[in-house]
């Protein structure tokens, strides 16, 4: 597993990333325990209604959303990678009140139509890049970073842009923390054999804080098919991610309404009719051990999850998937019959 430290290497052979560049800042490149790191800025154009659209940015995923019914909705491509006919688009993890969503796989498409389920109004597209835009430098850490002994590449090292969690000046989602209750394991519902999981945890971040006004990306931790770990949700200046120094974990996005005091650990790709890697799954489950050992939790129990902002209850099994909570396919079959084999690897 490649750790944000192994320096500014390890991030660029992960993300696509700019070699390091000192003369960007002679002074600041001397920093002790971090140096200067080139990504790609994020690039987006936007869209309104169904039908054709063009950008000028080559879109490496286009994000949809709309108000209506949430199934039913199609998109095709133009040109480019992904170029077709129309094919049916869901929204994987990602749910909106009233309406529906998507992130889409575009492969530097410049074109593409979408199609709308009937009825359906406040369509609005939007092409987002993430490999071809001008170079930003971020503070990426020169050492190992570790949560509870998992290397895992810190939010600098996969290049998020912090300013996409402020609206108006101030921060979209404070965060708050709770307790943590449970872990819940989801998949991106994305491509497998990802050459950049960077860029495209970049796009995740721009649909989930920007399209779906969550103010972040919705996990807590990202999971490539190398085995990498990434830092997901902004979670305080602390250095450690997904909790605060007392051990609460911050409130993310990635399950509606059972979301305080729930860790949310997704996978990349689409892990339907296909499983995960073996680096991913092995990636999982020392995560998962990791933080269930530090917590006092079992991998193997159930527990009757109170959500402490409501009172909300539900009897889930502690290391759960996506599907135990609400109506959906997450996180993709395959994954879901092998969550009985992490829980128990992750218990010894």
């Amino acid at each position: 597993m490649i750790g944000a430290a192994a320096g500014a290497v390890a991030a660029s052979a992960v993300s696509g990333a700019v070699a390091p560049d000192a003369s960007a800042d002679p002074g600041a490149a001397r920093a002790a325990g971090t140096a200067p790191q080139r990504f790609p800025a994020t690039r987006t154009e936007a869209a309104t209604g169904a039908g054709t659209a063009t950008t000028a940015v080559p879109a490496s995923y286009v994000a949809l959303r709309w108000t209506g019914a949430p199934e039913g909705a199609a998109i095709r491509f133009a040109d480019g990678g992904a170029a077709g006919a129309f094919r049916p688009v869901t929204g994987g993890c990602a749910t909106v009140d009233g309406g529906g969503t998507a992130l889409v796989p575009a492969q530097n498409a410049t074109a593409y139509e979408v199609r709308t389920p009937a009825g359906a109004t406040d369509v609005r597209s939007l092409a987002i890049d993430t490999t071809d835009g001008p170079a930003e430098t971020f503070r990426v850490p020169t050492e190992p970073t570790r949560v509870r002994g998992v290397s895992y590449l810190s939010r600098p090292a996969w290049g998020a842009d912090e300013s996409k969690r402020y609206k108006d000046g101030v921060v979209n989602s404070p965060e708050v923390y709770y307790p943590l209750q449970s872990i819940t394991v989801h998949h991106t519902a994305g491509v497998n054999g990802d050459p950049d999981p960077a860029a495209t945890i970049r796009a995740i971040y721009e649909y989930h804080a920007v399209t779906l006004d969550w103010g972040d990306i919705g996990y807590h931790f990202l999971i490539d098919e190398a085995g990498n770990v990434y830092e997901g949700r902004y979670s305080g200046a602390d250095g450690i991610p997904g909790f605060d120094a007392d051990g609460k974990v911050v409130t993310a996005f990635h399950t509606g309404g059972y979301n305080s005091g729930n860790l949310g650990i997704a996978l990349l790709g689409e892990l339907t009719a296909t499983g995960p890697t073996d680096a991913a799954k092995a990636a999982l489950t020392r995560l998962i051990r990791a933080v269930c050992r530090i917590k006092g939790l079992d991998p193997r129990g159930r527990t009757t999850y109170v959500n402490p902002v409501n009172g909300v209850t539900r009897d889930v099994p502690v290391v759960s998937g996506h599907r135990d909570w609400l109506a959906t396919e997450c996180p993709g079959q395959t994954m879901y019959d092998l969550l009985d084999e992490v829980r128990a690897a992750a218990s010894a």
